[in-house]
């Protein structure tokens, strides 16, 4: 159930960089036991990223989380390695200091802007841990976890930046909105970005979207017209809210803040920590992948282009109009939603390892006093879907083949990566 109130303190929630926001948000989570200095160095990473653009930012926390459970494995060895050349590290390492060199490794890699800081905090948190022998080999163990995923992430595809001109004026074909640069579509080039667990970005592809005629098309065009504008009526203020919520807080940081509040009620093993948290961000970033090669092979318009042009669309129930979303239109196709993706695949990853039912709130500083309640992950995937339709930016259609998407990448990835040792198969059901 959603609650709006008055917004409270909610660590892991917006930042753009910088050593006093960093130490401030993780003093208070300065315990090195279990997998607790995993939870820290999840939330160091998020707020290192801070406000890089949603796509490269799940990259990169796929790349530290991956190191981290690909060190820490390392030591305990409770799951098959990332890597096929297995790290090993010696008997008695501390894989707790495996983590930390592990994610400062990457994140350094990363934004060396922020190497200083990031130091400090490296330092901080080894020097909780007792020198000697163990520690030195788990920081060892971090190092090379971190190297691996360096050299496996270089020339990955995530740059030079592409971008897409369309190709017609066509009734469906995606128009450059307001928004967007002269350049064009923004993100094209993502689609080759190489995934982290899937095959390849076309394997997940979405079903084609509903034909322009159909009665589909229609009712998702009617619920946008009605409830997407930036002067609706028929618009709730609690919609409202969460379209500006989730407009603001990118899919790395509301759902690793998500697992954090999960984690906070548990005492877990640091390796399961670790391979969750990994699997989780490998998906968010998979499916991102995969939702760019589903824009850009469909190429669909925004509600925005196709509103003003509903007189083309041969459609005889849908009636154009002037229309300005609620929230700014990103400057890519429409089908499928990058946020419904993230919201299936993330939940589904949380779900399978801790269930459905946990109490969460979402807030973030650019919407001051409001607080998203939550006792349902289910309910979190609903409003981000309800939160791209009554901002005005897509389509219902676009949100539901997305999130279908994204269970399907949060499946395969934990069928076929990072699988406990001796696990059989359990097959890609998708229950709840």
């Amino acid at each position: 159930m959603l609650v709006i109130a008055a917004a409270l303190p909610i660590v892991g929630c917006g930042g753009t960089g910088g050593g006093d926001r960093i130490g401030a948000a993780t003093a208070e989570l300065r315990d090195f036991t279990g997998d607790s200095v995993v939870v820290q160095w999840n939330l160091i990473a998020v707020q290192t990223i801070g406000a890089t653009a949603p796509f490269p930012a799940t990259r990169a926390m796929a790349a530290v989380q991956g190191a981290v459970f690909e060190a820490v494995n390392s030591i305990t060895g409770e799951y098959e390695p990332y890597f096929a050349t297995t790290l090993r590290a010696p008997a008695g390492a501390n894989p707790e200091a495996a983590a930390v060199a592990a994610a400062h490794g990457v994140l350094t890699w990363l934004f060396p802007a922020e190497a200083a800081t990031l130091l400090q905090e490296r330092e901080a948190s080894l020097s909780a841990m007792p020198d000697g022998q163990a520690k030195t080999d788990g920081v060892a163990a971090g190092e090379a976890a971190a190297a691996a995923m360096i050299a496996a992430r270089t020339g990955d595809g995530s740059a030079p930046p592409l971008f897409w001109t369309p190709a017609s004026s066509a009734p469906y074909e995606w128009q450059k909105t307001p928004s967007c640069p002269p350049s064009g579509g923004l993100f094209y080039h993502w689609q080759n970005v190489k995934p982290y667990g899937i095959q390849s970005s076309s394997q997940f592809r979405a079903p084609p979207p509903p034909s322009l005629d159909s009665d589909r098309y229609a009712k998702a065009y009617d619920e946008v017209q009605a409830v997407g504008s930036v002067g609706s009526l028929q618009r709730p203020q609690d919609r409202a809210d969460v379209a500006r919520v989730y407009a603001a807080q990118p899919p790395h940081q509301g759902w690793n803040d998500v697992a954090r509040q999960i984690l906070a009620t548990r005492h877990d093993n640091i390796t399961d920590t670790a391979r969750t948290l990994a699997v989780m961000n490998m998906t968010l970033s998979d499916g991102h992948i995969t939702v760019f090669e589903s824009k850009y092979f469909y190429r669909t318009w925004r509600p925005e282009t196709a509103i003003a042009r509903g007189d083309e669309d041969g459609n005889p129930a849908t009636v154009a109009g002037p229309f300005t979303p609620f929230i700014v239109t990103p400057c890519f196709p429409s089908y499928p939603s990058a946020h419904g993706s993230g919201a299936g695949g993330a939940s589904r990853v949380l779900v399978k390892a801790y269930g459905r039912f946990h109490s969460v709130d979402l807030s973030h500083p650019a919407v001051p006093g409001v607080v998203l309640h939550y006792d349902d992950l289910k309910d979190i995937v609903s409003d981000v879907s309800d939160a791209r339709v009554y901002g005005g930016i897509h389509f219902r259609f676009d949100q539901d083949a997305a999130e279908s998407m994204g269970r399907a990448v949060a499946n395969y990835n934990n069928r076929h990566i990072l699988r406990k040792r001796g696990q059989q198969d359990q097959g890609d059901d998708d229950d709840d």
